[in-house]
């Protein structure tokens, strides 16, 4: 839904004016001869009115027509004006939140020199740490999925009804999971795709696209040949997801290189979650998840097993776990995805969701250090090379130092089949709570490691010798005690000496 600048300029003016004035609502819209009503919906920029009802406004308010009219604001609300003209701004996705642009601008309008000088700070934060819009709209994505706690009902039941209607045709159902080769065959005879597994790799330029799609009548799709089957096969579930599900305005590139808009970010999560729902069933998925969690110990083994059960990566495994465990288990839960590039001293978390509030290393922006404690650090695979098999697999009882609130995190680490020198981990967390230890048996299997972690090193009070993995002095942890001893001690002047008076 697009913003319309002139409308909400318009609106905010006559808001202003009309408080000015020290008139109601009911007042201006006697003497402009308009109903109440359609003044709200003036000034919250959802109409704008005719020449002849301005003037009677304007008459009203004791301003001039052409004051009111300009698109010109004060000084002070530059910043404003330019924030709501920019793209993010229009682009923002205020009506997946249940909002309209107006409900949230109506909020500006009542303060909007303060809302000025709070937009004027947030722009000023994202230009100092280079945040892109498309990080914005992803952060925003992120929150659309975390409030429905990553589970859709609709996309649920269209891969379901999908498998019902074409799955006795090529051979699955609900016991027998789709095949790359069946994939392979729907898309092409069902939706007339042409498939290529080989130019994609031998173009140098392209060689980092796991895959791209020509759109047209006859859709022509063109796969990474360096792919893992597993990997292969989502890509034909989510390409699947596209057609079934008549999403037009998406991504033509796996990775994107672009993201035009938070729709098309909004249906590639939503093809990508009819893929993963097709390969893996909700029923059997389920039932796998109640028997693991029903496993009096730790077993790293059926934890791994179900990467060959389902035939999938690890990541597309814990995302479904994402998708079920908080609706049908009751269990909030956190995803995160580390890269590391080989020789180098930098962890990048690429990927997250957070549905159980943990507390995120921070130091993303400000270059800090994560903490090297944390089990997403500790399965990043330390040599380059190809990818190992099995996978190594982890489990961690993480307890915040700070806090002392504790999380049974368990994932696995990987090499990028694209970038062997890209090492990648991703875990799954849950809280420990009282459901978590109604429902997961092995909690407090004595095998499985135990370690208090923190943010960052910059953040930590631990002693070298306490931990012996720290990367980086405790800075800002010592700046901050710095600044309390400095404020004790002028406190305490002032109560030695007094004010003075």
């Amino acid at each position: 839904m697009s913003l319309d600048l002139i409308n909400i300029i318009f609106g905010m003016k006559v808001r202003q004016a009309r408080l000015e004035a020290g008139l109601t609502l009911t007042d201006l819209a006697r003497q402009a001869e308009m109903s109440p009503s359609y003044l709200t919906e003036i000034e919250k920029g959802r109409k704008y009115p005719r020449a002849d009802k301005i003037v009677k406004m304007a008459e009203a308010l004791g301003k001039p027509y052409d004051d009111l009219v300009s698109i010109r604001l004060a000084p002070s609300l530059r910043q404003l004006e330019t924030t709501l003209s920019s793209t993010t701004m229009q682009r923002f996705p205020f009506e997946e939140f249940g909002l309209e642009p107006a409900d949230v601008l109506g909020l500006i309008t009542r303060e909007p020199e303060r809302a000025s000088a709070l937009l004027h700070a947030v722009v000023e934060i994202a230009r100092r740490y280079d945040l892109r819009e498309e990080e914005f709209l992803r952060a925003a994505l992120r929150s659309y999925q975390e409030m429905h706690e990553n589970y859709f009902p609709d996309l649920e039941d269209a891969a379901l009804r999908f498998s019902a209607e074409f799955g006795p045709r090529y051979g699955f159902d609900e016991t027998m999971l789709p095949t790359l080769d069946a994939l392979s065959t729907l898309l092409r005879q069902e939706y007339d795709y042409t498939i290529d597994d080989r130019a994609l790799a031998n173009i140098e330029e392209l060689r980092a696209f796991r895959s791209l799609v020509l759109p047209g009548r006859r859709p022509q799709l063109f796969i990474n040949s360096r792919l893992y089957a597993r990997q292969v096969k989502f890509i034909l579930a989510r390409e699947i997801g596209y057609r079934y599900l008549s999403l037009k305005e998406r991504s033509l590139t796996s990775t994107p290189d672009r993201v035009d808009s938070f729709q098309q970010l909004l249906n590639d999560a939503r093809a990508a979650y009819f893929g993963g729902a097709l390969l893996m069933p909700r029923g059997r998925v389920l039932a796998d998840l109640q028997a693991f969690f029903a496993l009096p110990a730790w077993e790293p083994g059926r934890f791994s097993a179900m990467l060959t059960t389902y035939g999938v990566t690890p990541e597309m495994l814990l995302y479904r776990f994402s998708e079920l465990i908080p609706e049908f288990f009751g269990i909030k839960l956190h995803i995160l995805r580390f890269h590391h590039t080989a020789g180098s001293d930098e962890y990048h978390l690429v990927r997250h969701l957070n549905m159980n509030q943990l507390l995120v290393p921070s130091g993303i922006g400000l270059l800090e250090h994560h903490c090297r404690r944390w089990l997403s650090i500790r399965l990043l695979p330390d040599a380059p090379g190809a990818a190992a098999d099995p996978l190594p697999v982890g489990v961690q009882l993480s307890e915040f130092l700070s806090t002392q609130e504790q999380f049974l995190c368990m994932g696995f680490g990987r090499r990028m089949v694209l970038s062997p020198q890209v090492a990648s981990s991703v875990i799954i967390g849950f809280r420990v709570d009282a459901d978590l230890r109604a429902t997961v048996r092995f909690l407090d299997d004595p095998n499985i490691p135990r370690d208090i972690i923190h943010e960052t090193c910059e953040r930590c009070p631990l002693t070298p010798e306490q931990c012996t993995v720290r990367a980086a002095p405790p800075a800002l942890l010592e700046a901050r005690r710095e600044q309390m001893a400095r404020k004790l001690a002028l406190s305490q002047l002032q109560a030695r000496y007094g004010t003075g008076d």
